[in-house]
Parts: C-alpha cells; sequence; structure tokens
C-alpha cells in the first residue's frame, strides 16, 4: 500500500478528524533465524526485523477518546474507548493490543494529555509466526512515545510490549518478539541474551544466498496452542533440576552439564523438552560466530539442526511445517531451513542461493501442494529496521 493511500484512506475514515496532519509511522515483524523457544528458558536468540510489517498513521484528538481502525479487520469498523476506561474487552478484538500498550504507558507514569485517532494496516499475513501482535503492540508504543515527546526508551518500550502480551492479552511469551522488532536494524541480525537483556548485532552477509519465508498457511493463534504447555514443562524439568544444581534458568547450562544431571528431571517427556532447551541455546552461540566468520554452510547445518530438535524433542512443527523445511532441505542450493516462530504451523524459514531461488519456490511449492493439499506461500525476507516514524519527503 502506498503511503499516500494510507493517508487518503484514514481521511476517509476519520472524516472528522480535524487536529494537524497525520503522522506515519511503521513497525516490522521478524523472523528468528535459530533460537526458537529458548528465550523463556533464559537462553539466547538471533532475531532480525523484516521488511514486512505493520504501518500506522495518527493524529492527536482535543478530547480523551481513542480511536482505532484496521483496513485488515474492516468488519470490526473502528473501535472507540475512551483514556479513562481501558480494560480489555473480548468484543474489542485487535483493538486490545493498542487499547492494552497505552493503558501500561499510562501506568508507567506517562500520561496521554489527548486522545489519539489510529488507522493501522499490516502486512504481515495474519497467524503466520512473523508476529504480527508484537509488532503492532511496538508500532503504538513508538507512535504514542514520539506523538507526545515522552522520551520513554526504546527498551522500556520493548518491556512494555511484553507486558502487555502477557498481562493483559494472556500469552505467556518471552521478550524476543518486542526486542527484535523494536531494536532492529537494517542488515543485521541481534543476539540477545534472554536473560540478562545483553545484545549484540551481527551483519547478516550472506553473499550469493537470501532468506527466504515459506508460510504453511496454516493459522496459528498463540493463545491456543500449546505453547504454555511446553513452558510449563520446561519450568518443571528447571525445578528438578534445580534440586541438585544452583541455577536459574536452563540457559545457563552447558550439553555437558544437562547430559550430567538430566537423570534429576525422572520423567523422558520432561527430559526431551530441557534437552531442546539446553542445546538450542548452544547452537545460537555456535551460529552466531559461524555469521561473525563466514562459515555460511555451518551456519546451514545448525539451522537444520534447530529444526530436528524442535521436531524431535520439542514436538511444536507438525506436519505443515516438517512437509515445508524437508522438501527445502532436498533442494539444491539450500544451506538451511527451520521452522520459526513458535511452530503449531505459521512460517519457516531458508536460506537459498539467490540464482535457484526461483526454482526452489516451484518445487517446494509443488511438494508443499502434494503432502498438505492447499499451497504455501513465500517471501524473500529483507533484513530492515525498528519500530520508526516514516517521514514523507515533500515532492517540490
Amino acid at each position: 500500500m502506498e503511503l499516500q493511500t494510507m493517508i487518503n484512506d484514514f481521511q476517509t475514515i476519520y472524516t472528522d478528524s480535524m487536529v494537524g496532519d497525520a503522522r506515519l509511522f511503521f513497525s516490522p515483524g521478524r523472523i528468528n533465524l535459530i533460537g526458537e523457544h529458548t528465550d523463556y528458558n533464559g537462553g539466547h536468540v538471533f532475531p532480525c526485523a523484516i521488511t514486512l510489517g505493520t504501518y500506522g498513521a495518527v493524529k492527536k484528538r482535543n478530547d480523551r477518546i481513542v480511536r482505532v481502525y484496521s483496513k485488515n479487520f474492516p468488519d470490526a469498523g473502528i473501535v472507540e474507548f475512551s483514556l479513562g476506561e481501558l480494560e480489555y474487552k473480548k468484543e474489542h478484538g485487535w483493538a486490545n493490543f493498542p487499547k492494552g500498550m497505552i493503558a501500561y504507558i499510562e501506568e508507567a507514569g506517562w500520561k496521554l494529555p489527548v486522545g489519539i485517532d489510529l488507522y493501522v494496516y499490516g502486512n504481515i499475513p495474519n497467524g503466520a509466526g512473523l508476529s504480527s501482535s508484537a509488532s503492532l503492540e511496538m508500532l503504538i508504543g513508538v507512535t504514542v512515545n514520539e506523538l507526545f515527546g515522552f522520551n520513554i526508551g526504546r527498551i522500556e518500550l520493548v518491556k512494555l510490549g511484553k507486558k502487555v502480551e502477557n498481562e493483559f492479552i494472556g500469552v505467556n511469551s518471552g521478550i524476543m518478539d518486542q526486542f527484535a522488532i523494536g531494536m532492529g536494524q537494517a542488515g543485521s541480525a541481534i543476539l540477545l541474551d534472554c536473560n540478562t537483556l545483553k545484545y549484540e548485532y551481527a551483519p547478516i552477509n550472506l553473499e550469493d544466498y537470501q532468506i527466504m519465508v515459506m508460510n504453511t498457511n496454516k493459522r496459528r493463534e498463540l493463545a491456543d496452542s500449546k505453547y504454555n504447555e511446553r513452558r510449563s514443562e520446561c519450568e518443571a524439568a528447571l525445578a528438578k533440576l534445580q534440586s541438585k544444581l544452583s541455577i536459574s534458568s536452563l540457559g545457563e547450562l552447558s550439553e555437558d552439564e544437562f547430559e550430567q544431571h538430566k537423570q534429576l528431571i525422572g520423567d523422558k517427556v520432561l527430559e526431551k523438552r530441557a534437552k531442546h532447551a539446553v542445546c538450542e541455546n548452544q547452537r545460537t552461540l555456535k551460529a552466531f560466530k559461524a555469521l561473525q566468520e563466514g562459515r555460511l554452510e555451518d551456519f546451514g547445518k545448525l539451522m537444520n539442526e534447530s529444526h530436528q530438535s524442535l521436531k524431535n524433542d520439542y514436538e511444536v512443527t507438525g506436519k505443515e511445517l516438517d512437509a515445508l523445511v524437508e522438501a527445502a532441505w532436498q533442494q539444491e542450493g539450500t544451506l538451511g531451513a527451520r521452522m520459526t516462530g513458535a511452530g503449531f504451523g505459521g512460517c519457516a524459514i531458508a536460506i537459498v542461493e539467490k540464482d535457484k531461488a526461483a526454482s526452489f519456490i516451484k518445487e517446494v511449492g509443488k511438494k508443499y501442494m502434494k503432502r498438505i493439499g492447499y499451497a504455501a506461500d513465500f517471501y524473500a525476507a529483507s533484513v530492515g529496521d525498528g519500530t520508526k516514524e516514516i517521514i514523507l519527503e515533500v515532492q517540490g
């Protein structure tokens, strides 16, 4: 969608919006190159922001009303609430995300003097696992911060976004999504220690390769998935290990330490879950080093191992993701492929030779259709900046 079209749409939806010109913002989606289900286990993740995302046009109002409209959910119409009623309401649907973000910004001490009119459009496929909800949360956070000159630190906004997800919406997720989206840099991925929030940027130099996002087109609703179940299984395994080990998270263990003490867990299923969390964290550190040193083939192998672990030990892939990844592995020019995101549907990623991208899409698409019975979608992903205001250049 062209930005001018957004502004026109804004004026059409909010015909009575009078205060100044609309300001435009963009908040990316994210992919995680490696390090899945490690964030809430105190491990490392290695995500990057992508150029698909969520756009917002916004104006201040001169009263205490907030009105939000999404082009992605036109049937919901304009959802309206006041700054005095920022409670979760099921019937407000997607609008609970902006409402929650505003509620927690206010709770943290930054009071909005007036309400806003907000128009939202996203080109992240719904339910694809590229983190459309965190993209929306950070869009609202940065928009409100810039609009009212609050000077809230970016990492503080990231934490507020996570709080919205956990406490307002009720999804027990980690901090990776909001961090990658809020802190993204074009051309770089972020190695993030989810325990300490220490982070390091790593330039992604894929040379003759590109990142391909493969959407299963099987929707996954995170709140309704087995995500919370996996998290509680890891917490149970950690509690067993803590009977003898002085650790606060599974991410603190090396593979050798886990092997030495895994019998403390005393449950084969919990042991598999913990093994994934420990080994995936170590794989992420190895992958970061491999990318820094230009060892792309090693990076690809670690991606493949990650998917195997997510399939066999964590059991979060499912037939659709496996069909895409296994088809990708069979294609000439594929360095590596794995599911990305929480699993149970959503997307997988592959690193593919640029000159084989067209045949990759054709062949993987054909195999997926044959095995699953409906089509997958493919996107060449570019690594982009984090959430920011878009300044339109005036044509002279």
